[in-house]
């Protein structure tokens, strides 16, 4: 038992947690699948590693940044963040074993049910949200059924983890045919939920045709604000400027420090802007570079292993769709925190942690799905969804976590608020040795689910081939 439980936790720690790996050993099994080349297997596993790599060196390059910006507008803002008894770092280590038992058997599960039930149709694979979906789920479990003990966790854990992997892609299909109309790939990212509410909010906002943000026409003078690029960092030094000129003085030379300790904080904020829009491009780039692989490489699980399944791939894949979008997501996110971090502490509700990581992934995915069904108009409401529900979430859950891991409050998305509630309005019911009821109805909704489009899918099917005949009729004639 020992050693199945160290093989499960290595592929845990080892593959499905490193998204690169993870990433380039599907694009190797795929083109091995197609019976590519060897050459052809190489250089395009590699290439899909490699894009990867690149896309999370993108990443850290601007969050990196981010992250002393959120340390700076917390003392412009004069705000604390609230303390906590106990930490995410301590819950870690007393479940480290259990969620990385979670992801193994939730993954395997996901991809039976993927294999079983056509309908299902997508393969999860962000590799770091698998982490934390599995981390939220066990605290919420330890939360609702503190007796429970190690396999009582993981069983349930990994049953409602894999419905929710499953699910998630098929509730966005309609608004990613959208932004994808070929369906090459789903998409798989826990701010799905403020993007379903921008989505659906926005259609009486107008059209994406006389709206698209990638389509504003604007005055010869302000035409540099067209590339992405030139906007993304006159936008972020201008906030980083704002945010540095009302911070305390001793804040903002030690964030400055970091970067050089010889260096001005006014030239430290104009760095980090330009750092957060290099390593926006970077990340773009590293899509285009590992998107280019796993697609048509995934072709080879659709044809021989998992017949007409597609990848489920993380927020950034669909970025470079409306990169403009995102941008105008992450600004309004972002202004629309900020005014109700004024207002919650103004009140004594709460003090806000400015979560500006998950403004700007959640933030731009809102905008850019509200984008193709309303233009910008959809963007900005995609960006106020956001800063409503990162604020109004992170206020009401700390103490849903206070026993566990309050840090997942202000790290969240909003799938997981949504996971940590619905468990814990569970609670009255399963708690205790109920405890399965949890994973039973999770599994029992997401077979429903598949039967359902699967029926529907068929009867389309049907329905097709009876109107085909009738529109050959006039062509034969």
């Amino acid at each position: 038992m020992d050693v199945i439980k160290d093989i499960l936790t290595f592929l845990a720690d080892n593959v499905f947690g490193q998204v690169p790996i993870l990433i380039g050993l599907i694009t190797l099994a795929g083109l091995l699948l197609q019976r590519k080349r060897f050459e052809d297997v190489f250089a395009g596993a590699l290439r899909a590693t490699i894009g990867v790599v690149i896309l999370f060196i993108g990443i850290e390059v601007f969050t990196g940044g981010l992250t002393s910006f959120q340390t700076v507008l917390a003392s412009a803002m004069g705000t604390t963040p609230p303390k906590a008894d106990n930490t995410l770092a301590d819950f870690l280590a007393d479940q480290g074993g259990t969620i990385a038992l979670v992801i193994t058997v939730a993954f395997l599960a996901h991809v039976l049910v993927v294999r079983l039930f056509p309908a299902a149709r997508y393969l999860y694979l962000t590799g770091h949200l698998m982490f934390w979906i599995s981390t939220v789920t066990v605290a919420s479990l330890v939360t609702i059924a503190p007796g429970a003990d190690q396999l009582t966790l993981v069983l349930c854990g990994a049953g409602f983890v894999a419905a929710y992997w499953t699910l998630q892609p098929l509730w966005m299909r309609p608004l990613m045919r959208r932004v994808m109309p070929d369906d090459r790939f789903g998409f798989a990212h826990t701010s799905s939920l403020a993007c379903l509410i921008t989505g659906y909010a926005a259609r009486p906002l107008g059209s994406r045709d006389k709206h698209d943000t990638e389509k504003l026409k604007l005055p010869r003078q302000l035409s540099f604000f067209k590339d992405v690029n030139v906007s993304t960092a006159l936008i972020i030094t201008v906030i980083m400027l704002v945010g540095v000129a009302f911070a305390d003085h001793g804040v903002v030379t030690k964030a400055a420090a970091e970067m050089d300790d010889k260096l001005s904080p006014w030239v430290w904020a104009v760095l980090v802007g330009l750092r957060f829009a290099g390593g926006i491009a970077i990340l773009l780039f590293g899509v285009r570079m590992f998107l280019g692989e796993i697609v048509p490489a995934f072709k080879g699980f659709s044809d021989r292993v998992i017949p007409g399944t597609r990848p489920a791939l993380d927020a950034p894949t669909v970025f470079p769709v409306a990169p403009t979008a995102v941008m105008v997501g992450f600004v309004s996110s972002t202004v629309v925190f900020l005014v109700c971090l004024g207002v919650f502490a103004g009140a004594g509700w709460f003090t806000l942690a400015p979560p500006m990581i998950m403004l700007f992934f959640v933030g731009g995915a809102a905008a850019l799905f509200g984008n193709v069904v309303a233009g910008w108009r959809g963007a900005v409401l995609g960006g106020v969804v956001t800063g409503l529900t990162l604020a109004v979430g992170q206020a009401v859950t700390w103490g849903l976590y206070e026993r566990t891991a309050p840090e997942l409050a202000t790290l969240a998305d909003p799938d997981w608020y949504a996971i940590g509630w619905l468990l814990k309005a569970a609670d009255p019911v399963v708690g205790g040795n109920s405890v399965w009821l949890v994973p039973a109805v999770a599994v029992g909704a997401m077979i429903t689910t598949l039967l359902l489009l699967g029926r529907a899918e068929k009867r389309r099917a049907a329905d097709e081939e009876e109107a085909a005949p009738e529109s050959a009729a006039p062509a034969e004639a």
